[in-house]
């Protein structure tokens, strides 16, 4: 695609993208789990996936026709940086079937040693047509993610970088300032920390082109987990569970 050929076929996903993936150490991991979730999402009236793998990605692509953004998550153990950390999970997803593909963008450290922002640039030069989902944490990272030419930016990561990691909600105000300020430039979703839909129509109306909603819709043992973490006096913090490392 080129570059007004992608503007149109972002502009085509208004509306909410359903966050499917499983992971093998995950209670509801099945082989068939993650295309019964986008099977829900898209009866359900979803206007995209967000998928992880390249397995996964191509079972969603062959039973559900909605477009996919694809990430491979992989963990090091010397850095924070997990979300499609390589050029070649990049071509990998890519190759896969995914229509966009989604990479941290942040200015946290990669395993190289170099900062993960940097392989955007690799990105565009070795996979030209293809969209790219800058997840960043906050909005100087946006801001450059935007100059750098990626096509979408959402706040994926806000809440699992060092300086983010103690909060729980969405930064809404922060979020308005994307909108505000890079909406004319960039394609602006909201991923992160929304659990209700009144959560997610707060976010269109601040300027979100589309909300990314994984968690409250498609891992019920993460919403269990909240519910339980609340009622027994906040002793068993169900964050730690969603931010760790499989």
């Amino acid at each position: 695609m080129n570059k007004e050929e992608k503007k149109a076929f972002i502009n085509s996903m208004k509306g909410l993208i359903v966050s499917c993936q499983t992971q093998p150490d995950d209670p509801i991991h099945t082989e068939d789990m993650v295309v019964k979730m986008a099977e829900a999402a898209k009866w359900a009236g979803a206007v995209g996936i967000r998928a992880n793998t390249p397995e996964q990605i191509r079972k969603i692509k062959k039973a559900v026709d909605l477009p996919i953004i694809g990430l491979w998550k992989i963990w090091h153990d010397n850095t924070d940086v997990f979300i499609t950390p390589t050029l070649e999970a990049c071509k990998a997803i890519w190759e896969a079937g995914a229509d966009i593909i989604a990479l941290d963008c942040t200015s946290q450290i990669n395993h190289e040693g170099r900062p993960a922002y940097e392989l955007l640039a690799r990105v565009k030069e070795e996979i030209p047509e293809a969209p790219i989902f800058a997840d960043v944490s906050n909005f100087e990272e946006a801001k450059r993610a935007a100059e750098m030419g990626a096509d979408i930016v959402a706040p994926t990561l806000y809440g699992y970088t060092e300086e983010t990691k103690h909060i729980e909600e969405p930064d809404m105000r922060a979020f308005a300032k994307m909108c505000r300020e890079l909406g004319d430039k960039v394609s602006i979703m909201m991923e992160g920390h929304i659990y209700t839909p009144e959560d997610a129509m707060k976010c269109m109306y601040l300027g979100a082109d589309a909300v990314v909603v994984g968690s409250a819709i498609t891992r019920p043992h993460l919403t269990a987990k909240r519910f339980v973490d609340l009622l027994s006096g906040y002793q068993d913090n169900w964050r730690d569970a969603e931010r760790k490392k499989h």
